[in-house]
């Protein structure tokens, strides 16, 4: 019937979006180690070679600037810091652990965003997504188990990535928050644009490289990584739950411990393996179980004339 298909086509094409935006953020912490530059550097470079596509598909997409309102901005801003700050203390963190743990510890956000969900947004979920929540935690504790350790050559990465995980749950935050006004190319546009002064004054701080000879690695991170992954994941957050996102998030470990085994050598052993079947039937419960009453997706509800909101997403 084409109304069924006007309906479910929509949450199909998000759920889409979520999958491909986690898979493309794995590759980022394999960039970051192939580049040349400081690992801060490399995520000034993330950003400020983003800026150009991220603006032309707003464009492309129907935005225009408007008049925003003082709390937006200053939304957006901080948004921007936290996600400079997240980026700069990741990056710190994958080149002093394993790959498998920089990815692990980075997506902390996997059980704290759902939580955020649940006391602040009052987004409940149902029994299935309890149990979908239950059964990927259990996974992520299983993933990449032998690489899952704390000792003295990985603490400092370990506690960098777990920084950033933090970071970034904030910048999920109010970038859900912001996503109530804008479309998404718009907010991580403006996001973008300000994360980038704050990488670059962190990379000089340091005393970082920041001019590469190699342009290749940072234009794939910047591509795959920002354009590609967060822009999608932009614009899951206006349509999926916390829940569901957080769960999401698992992905990434899935696929960074498949890179790191076939590119160095970290091999996945059997409680890795169960670990990715847990995550993707979680993912499976969380997609088909009955959803929790909540208000329709923002770009079917919200028509007021402000930056972005023109776009067709």
């Amino acid at each position: 019937m084409p109304t069924a298909q006007s309906v479910a086509a929509p949450g199909l094409i998000a759920f889409a979006a979520l999958v491909v935006a986690n898979v493309a953020l794995a590759f980022g912490p394999w960039f970051v180690r192939a580049t040349e530059v400081g690992p801060v550097a490399a995520g000034f470079w993330r950003l400020t070679l983003a800026v150009p596509f991220l603006i032309a598909l707003a464009v492309q997409q129907g935005a225009r600037p408007m008049r925003l309102g003082w709390k937006l901005w200053a939304g957006l801003l901080a948004g921007g810091v936290c996600f400079a700050a997240d980026l700069g203390t990741w990056h710190l963190g994958i080149l002093r652990t394993t790959l498998a743990n920089a990815t692990l510890f980075g997506n902390v956000a996997t059980l704290i965003f759902p939580i955020y969900g649940f006391l602040i947004a009052r987004s409940w979920p149902t029994r299935t997504q309890g149990f979908a929540l239950a059964l990927a935690a259990a996974g992520g504790a299983l993933l990449l188990g032998r690489s899952y350790q704390l000792d003295a050559k990985n603490l400092a990465g370990d506690l960098f990535c777990l920084l950033a995980g933090l970071l970034y749950t904030v910048y999920f935050v109010l970038m859900a928050r912001a996503r109530a006004t804008l479309a998404p190319m718009s907010a991580l546009t403006l996001a973008t644009l300000a994360g980038i002064v704050p990488m670059l004054v962190f990379a000089l701080a340091m005393g970082e490289r920041v001019m590469p000879t190699h342009w290749g690695p940072l234009i794939g991170l910047a591509l795959c990584s920002q354009v590609l992954g967060q822009g999608l994941m932009i614009y899951a957050l206006g349509r999926f739950t916390p829940l569901v996102i957080g769960i999401a998030l698992l992905i990434q470990p899935v696929v960074a411990g498949i890179v790191g085994w076939l590119v160095y050598g970290e091999r996945l052993g059997a409680a890795d393996l169960v670990g990715v079947v847990m995550v993707a039937v979680a993912l499976v419960l969380v997609r088909r179980g009955p959803p929790p009453e909540v208000s329709p997706p923002l770009e079917d509800t919200l028509d007021t004339p402000d930056f972005g909101r023109q776009e067709t997403v």
